[in-house]
């Protein structure tokens, strides 16, 4: 059904989250990454190294780009690069919390090929493939139908220096519970991207996200019908400022929210 690399991120992805399962809930190493509660485990090192491991194998000229070491191999401009959050949700992993999931995806000039999310303590596998669809345990999956902002469920995140406000992400986030929005904050926005793609979220918001923590994910929502674009409702890319994804039908109203909160976002330059 898949082709080649996508098969290959599978089976690294299902090889990280059995390493994560038997590790979750066990004594291990926690240390602190720069910035406040940015933790890292000797099973985020792990799962990388084994997922590196198991790609190179197979695509031995590819390069990475992974959270943990960084971009490695062939750096040369037309190589594929894998994409690889060995373990997002680091902080609920380190207190015991089953929210996490192993994130792989494959990019060629700029275009998402393939992208892997695998929750190991659900055994819950997300696979998409451009131009194939998005599927969740072997079955195709679609974004939700809700059409009205008001009457949605989202989802959202912090980054780690959310106590200086940063692009004002502490208003953008009472510019949406005060209409009255639920609104839930996983841990994992590699789920939560994923989540929108099968419908239990209708959108998704955050800023100053990393590579690694989407872009598995943003090709789960547009293969499953959404829309991810910046705040201000332009193309996205994995290194811009801000995102939104949504199932497209509440789009355009999330996106006049927060681009109309006025706090401090430069949107006509808002990249990295």
């Amino acid at each position: 059904m898949f082709n080649k690399l996508t098969n290959c991120a599978i089976d690294s992805a299902l090889k990280a989250g059995k390493i994560l399962k038997e590790g979750f809930g066990t004594s291990f190493e926690i240390s602190n990454k720069i910035g406040k509660n940015n933790l890292v485990t000797e099973y985020d090192k792990r799962s990388e190294s084994i997922i590196i491991e198991n790609i190179k194998s197979l695509f031995p000229e590819h390069s990475f780009l992974a959270e943990e070491s960084g971009e490695t191999g062939n750096q040369n401009i037309d190589s594929i690069q894998w994409v690889i959050d060995p373990l997002d949700g680091t902080v609920n992993f380190a207190h015991s919390l089953p929210i996490f999931s192993v994130s792989i995806a494959a990019i060629h000039n700029n275009e998402i090929l393939c992208g892997v999310v695998f929750h190991p303590m659900l055994d819950e596998l997300f696979v998409a493939e451009k131009g194939i669809g998005a599927f969740l345990n072997g079955k195709p999956i679609y974004v939700s139908n809700s059409i009205e902002l008001d009457s949605s469920f989202l989802v959202t995140g912090f980054p780690y220096n959310v106590n200086t406000n940063p692009c004002g992400c502490i208003d953008h986030f009472v510019s949406i519970i005060q209409r009255g929005i639920p609104v839930r904050r996983l841990g994992s926005a590699a789920l939560d991207l994923a989540y929108v793609a099968c419908g239990r979220f209708d959108g998704f918001w955050e800023i100053n996200l990393h590579s690694w923590d989407v872009a598995a994910g943003v090709l789960m929502v547009l293969e499953a019908g959404g829309k991810v674009t910046q705040y201000n409702n332009q193309k996205y890319w994995l290194d811009n400022e801000t995102m939104i994804a949504t199932n497209g039908k509440i789009h355009n109203q999330i996106c006049d929210v927060l681009s109309r909160c006025g706090c401090g976002i430069n949107f006509s330059n808002n990249q990295k």
